[in-house]
């Protein structure tokens, strides 16, 4: 499950898989576009600086006598200066003087602020509207999501034609509220989950049925079994089905070996490379909270499987939140943000490791600490 935040007037529901479909669909209005990923190793300003240079620079090549172009290029030369960034041979590039007292005080939220101002008043007078793409949004610490929320705050308050779409982990919500408290109002969120019974069916009958095929009930009821109608798996499954089928009939034979398979090449490499990241103590923490099943749980219920209080597994739960791993949607709760993570975690490690219990006293398991 993932969301997605709007800036602006969003036109549409999305999700961070729709991203590319976003792209496309601006390019076609005549927006200038650029795709960003966050991720832990680069901060926001190094995300975002070879971005706004490359649509200051496309802005500057079809508009060289805007005045507005030109200034947005010298205030990212000073956000360039204050941040103490090099980006490649970005500060060369440019080719412009530092603008003065703009993007220079030192300060990130007020500098970004004055940066995407700018680029969205060059956009305005260049009549080019501009969107950014960012995925992975869950991965900016909060300051910096800040800072960005009260840039897009000061861009849409000034009614300039740049818009944000961002997508990421179910914790972005909460995120961002923690960040800038207006921020429900600057941002619309679409919640992206598993698909219905009916449409799951119709997004594996629908293109064989195109190709002249067909699936037979009992593979589709194996298909929704294993996918639980998430999007990503469907596809996968769909793939193998469609591969392997012998003639223009999908059985359920077909669809059980396409499990097998689909199975497999998850937990080598979707699901290994996830497992991977995780250290010995975090891998035992989400196998206490698989044993609990699907869906949401109480942190203190996996506590009671490992053996430890909430507040000794207080650290190790910040840290998987970190990675994505989980996620909070309520206080005390956690849920997996990987779909069907839980039965990798099931195949991959057969037995919960239990410590020997440091709780005293005779007090029931459910609510007693969060």
């Amino acid at each position: 499950m993932r969301y997605c935040a709007e800036s602006i007037r969003p036109t549409a529901d999305v999700d961070g898989g729709q991203l590319r479909e976003i792209r496309r669909r601006a390019l076609a209005k005549g927006y200038l576009v650029e795709s960003i990923e966050a991720h832990e190793e680069q901060s926001l300003p190094q995300l975002l600086v070879p971005a706004l240079r490359r649509l200051l620079l496309e802005l500057d090549a079809a508009q060289k006598t805007i005045a507005a172009v030109k200034r947005g290029l010298r205030v990212l030369r000073s956000f360039l200066r204050t941040v103490k960034l090099t980006v490649g041979d970005v500060e060369v590039a440019l080719g412009v003087d530092p603008e003065k007292g703009r993007a220079d005080s030192g300060d990130l939220e007020s500098d970004l602020k004055d940066l995407l101002v700018a680029v969205g008043e060059a956009a305005r007078d260049a009549q080019r509207p501009i969107a950014l793409l960012i995925d992975e949004l869950q991965y900016l610490p909060r300051r910096e999501l800040a800072a960005l929320i009260r840039a897009l705050h000061a861009v849409a308050q000034e009614q300039l034609p740049l818009v944000l779409f961002g997508a990421g982990l179910p914790q972005l919500y909460s995120q961002v509220g923690e960040a800038k408290s207006y921020a429900e109002r600057l941002f619309r969120f679409s919640e992206i989950d598993r698909l219905s019974r009916d449409d799951s069916d119709e997004v594996v009958r629908g293109p064989v049925q195109q190709q002249g095929a067909s699936v037979r009930q009992e593979a589709l009821d194996e298909i929704y079994l294993q996918t639980q109608g998430y999007p990503n798996f469907l596809q996968e499954w769909g793939y193998r089905v469609w591969n392997l089928a012998p003639a223009d009939v999908i059985g359920a034979d077909v669809a059980r070996e396409a499990t097998r398979l689909a199975r497999r090449e998850l937990d080598q490499q979707f699901f290994r490379v996830r497992f991977g990241r995780l250290t010995p103590t975090e891998r035992e923490y989400l196998r206490a909270l698989a044993e609990l099943g699907e869906g949401v749980h109480r942190s203190g219920d996996v506590a009671d499987l490992i053996g430890k209080t909430t507040g000794q597994l207080g650290p190790l739960r910040g840290s998987l939140i970190r990675k994505g791993m989980i996620y909070s949607p309520a206080h005390g709760d956690i849920a997996f943000t990987v779909p069907l993570f839980d039965q990798f975690m099931k195949r991959t490690m057969p037995t919960v490791r239990k410590a020997r219990s440091t709780r005293q006293g005779g007090r029931g398991r459910r609510g007693r600490r969060r």
